[in-house]
């Protein structure tokens, strides 16, 4: 760690409250996004103490660097945001980040192929990654799109994610039509039980969202307005909002 991402420590205000921000994978997935912006969300995430930054798969590399020997976790997307990808290209994604230091994927899943009904295609999808992050020493987020599902197929898909061995299930991409709901969220952990996580995501911008989706029983919150809720949360904004823009 050099001297800036150590100041960066340092700096990291008393009354953070660690049981929001712990929550919290701090993301930037816009295709405009330069390296700048990537050290940049990686020095907040220090200071605030994210769970981890969220990024394209082309910044792992810079953000492991940023974030070496931190309790800060690297995630990157997989499949994204279209779930479209063969498994092979899906598998391959995920080998070669988590050999650039990535500890989470966050995969989106066939969705074509599970609204056709084709559930053993996404089941073997979802378990081809899971093993492939597993052998990377990561864990895997499965995004199911919930903007595009009805409910039943919401459910089926959190059941085939918790079969194939994945540690979370999670609600958008926050670039298709919608993003996470409470309905959804409650629905999803119901589905799963209580021995896998729930990831929101896609328009949570307050930190009233984050409170909600939590009490529906998230236990992971996806959201690039990060540092605006926990402002929030330390009384030092009225309103936490950012533009629209994914997640």
């Amino acid at each position: 760690m050099d001297s800036s991402q150590q100041h960066a420590l340092d700096r990291v205000v008393p009354e953070i409250d660690s049981s929001i921000s712990s929550l919290i994978d701090h993301t930037l997935l816009r295709a405009d996004a330069t390296a700048a912006d990537i050290r940049k969300i990686c020095s907040e995430a220090l200071n605030y103490g994210f769970a981890s930054v969220c990024i394209n798969p082309y910044w792992v590399p810079l953000a492991s660097g940023e974030l070496a020997g931190s309790p800060v976790k690297v995630c990157t997307v997989v499949g994204f945001p279209l779930g479209a990808n063969p498994t092979a290209t899906k598998v391959a994604e995920t080998e070669d980040a988590t050999k650039n230091g990535a500890a989470e994927i966050d995969m989106v899943i066939n969705i074509g192929e599970l609204k056709g009904g084709n559930y053993d295609a996404v089941r073997q999808d979802i378990e081809a990654v899971t093993q492939a992050a597993h052998k990377g020493g990561a864990i895997l987020k499965v995004i199911l799109e919930t903007a595009l599902l009805d409910d039943n197929q919401k459910v089926v898909a959190s059941n085939l994610a918790k079969a194939a061995g994945a540690e979370f299930v999670k609600t958008s991409t926050g670039f298709s039509t919608g993003g996470a709901t409470v309905h959804d969220v409650a629905l999803m952990r119901q589905a799963v039980g209580q021995d896998m996580g729930v990831k929101a995501s896609g328009g949570i911008r307050t930190l009233e969202d984050l409170k909600n989706m939590v009490a529906a029983g998230a236990t992971r919150i996806g959201a690039s307005a990060s540092v605006k809720i926990m402002e929030a949360a330390q009384g030092k904004a009225q309103d936490a909002t950012v533009p629209q823009g994914g997640y």
